[in-house]
């Protein structure tokens, strides 16, 4: 063990193809995204709407004769799969006109999924991350502007949205508690850049943490799909899918000692999946309800030290005041052995299951104490101690700045899709770069602005010298350069 190591590799940050300038260049790139609308019609919904899944290999016509073949599966799900390309702004703005011919954004790959026909999509938060734009290509090679409709950094997952102006096939969710370790599953991704690459293997595990998520307020969720199909950089956020063709998982991470494949993969479940691109459609962020307890795997070492009868499930070792677990009944000591009668075996599988949940929703906890089985009902909350729905409010000031978004009559009105009008520019930055009161900002450093959100997610990350381009109060197009 001593000579070993794990090293787990996010596939979206490996520097290949770092330039994709020698690439073929994709024909057209459609329309700019539209602004960002949030939507209580979940994907479920929208799925059970749509007319042209990917795949139903559940016929009789479709059973897998002579044994084990993936070619139906296989077939089917890759119109499904897209090719993400995230482009970085190399630097702030320059005055310099030489800068925008010979200082080209970095690149890099992976891989999405397309969950509804109307064009959203699922990968993971780190191929997108810190993106200045975001190119979708179809397994047709359509290209497509996409727009981030949401991230979750604590489960790796991000929503993405394309308007193809058409219907798009799509990966129907499955059901990653009913997969099992031994069952076979695929793995469909752009490693490398090559398009549509399918492998196959085995569940190799379930709720398996791996230690590569990180969050300042510790609220990160790994419970991954262990697998042995060959993944490597590029694969992430693509699909792994049963034999009937539905999405089981996300692909997300490799352990590896070498950067690439080296015999197991890990996949976010479809159940969590769901849930969070729900949430970040309807809310534009997650909706983490929490039992507020601190807890702990139970094993033999645990159990003879606590004198326990188990030798699994999750122990809890302290309760938060006025917290969900509290209020519920949940004591220091007690060890939880299932959520809403799914069995719990360890702390990824809790996490997980209650991640499932919004603050308000209410689960059914069953626990041990004094080795006597009990279960009580808890009200999961927020991360305030409250079960309301949180939505961060995005201030209508910037900088001594009033913002307004656009009405939908002034964006056809000045042909765009979005934008932010400086209602007031007040005295400071905005006033010191000549901009007037009224100018409307459609891109931020070459990045599309849909709304006051779009502009404070973007500004945020960052610092130095900002490109604005927008529409004086005229009509006339203008840029301005911005020491932020």
């Amino acid at each position: 063990m001593k000579n070993r190591y794990l090293f787990l590799a996010m596939f979206a940050s490996s520097v290949f193809g770092a330039f994709l300038s020698a690439l073929i260049i994709l024909s057209y790139i459609d329309n700019e995204p539209v602004a960002t609308k949030f939507s209580a019609l979940s994907i479920s919904d929208r799925q059970k709407k749509g007319t042209i899944p990917v795949a139903n290999l559940f016929d009789s016509s479709t059973i897998i004769p002579k044994g084990i073949n993936f070619v139906n599966a296989a077939r089917s799900v890759t119109s499904g799969v897209v090719h993400i390309r995230s482009s970085y702004s190399s630097g702030g703005y320059s005055i310099n006109p030489l800068d925008g011919l010979f200082n080209n954004p970095s690149q890099s790959s992976g891989s999405g999924v397309i969950i509804s026909d109307d064009g959203f999509i699922a990968t993971n938060n780190h191929v997108i991350e810190d993106a200045s734009e975001i190119e979708v290509v179809l397994n047709d090679n359509r290209s497509f502007r996409a727009k981030i409709m949401g991230t979750d950094p604590t489960t790796d997952l991000a929503l993405l949205k394309i308007d193809a102006l058409e219907q798009l096939p799509f990966i129907q969710y499955g059901n990653s508690d009913r997969i099992s370790p031994g069952e076979w599953v695929l793995a469909i991704g752009n490693p490398f850049d090559l398009n549509s690459t399918v492998t196959a293997g085995i569940v190799s595990a379930k709720a398996r943490n791996i230690g590569i998520l990180r969050d300042k307020s510790n609220l990160q969720i790994e419970s991954f799909i262990q697998t042995d199909a060959a993944v490597n950089p590029g694969n992430s956020g693509g699909a792994l899918v049963n034999l009937q063709g539905e999405l089981v998982g996300i692909n997300t991470a490799i352990a590896t000692p070498t950067g690439t494949y080296a015999g197991y993969s890990f996949a976010v479940p479809v159940a969590l999946v769901k849930k969070v691109m729900d949430d970040l459609l309807e809310f534009g962020e997650v909706q983490r309800g929490l039992l507020g307890i601190r807890i702990g795997d139970v094993d033999a070492r645990l159990a003879r030290a606590r004198d326990l009868k188990v030798v699994s499930g999750v122990f809890v070792s302290g309760v938060n005041n006025n917290s969900s677990a509290e209020e519920a009944g949940i004591e220091e000591g007690d060890v939880i052995v299932a959520i809403d009668d799914m069995t719990v075996n360890n702390v990824s599988e809790l996490q997980e299951f209650v991640a499932r949940n919004r603050p308000g929703d209410q689960i059914k906890v069953t626990y041990l104490r004094n080795d006597k089985q009990r279960s009580v009902t808890a009200t999961l909350r927020n991360t305030e101690g409250t079960t309301e729905i949180v939505k961060t409010i995005y201030p209508k000031h910037l900088e001594g700045a009033l913002l307004e978004n656009l009405e939908l009559t002034e964006m056809n009105k000045l042909d765009v899709n979005g934008g932010v009008r400086l209602k007031d520019i007040g005295v400071g930055k905005w006033q010191d770069a000549g901009i007037k009161n009224g100018f409307v900002i459609t891109s931020i450093d070459k990045l599309t602005i849909a709304d006051v959100a779009d502009l404070h997610r973007i500004l945020k990350n960052k610092n130095g010298g900002i490109l604005i381009e927008g529409i004086n109060p005229n009509g006339e197009k203008n840029v301005f350069g911005i020491d932020w």
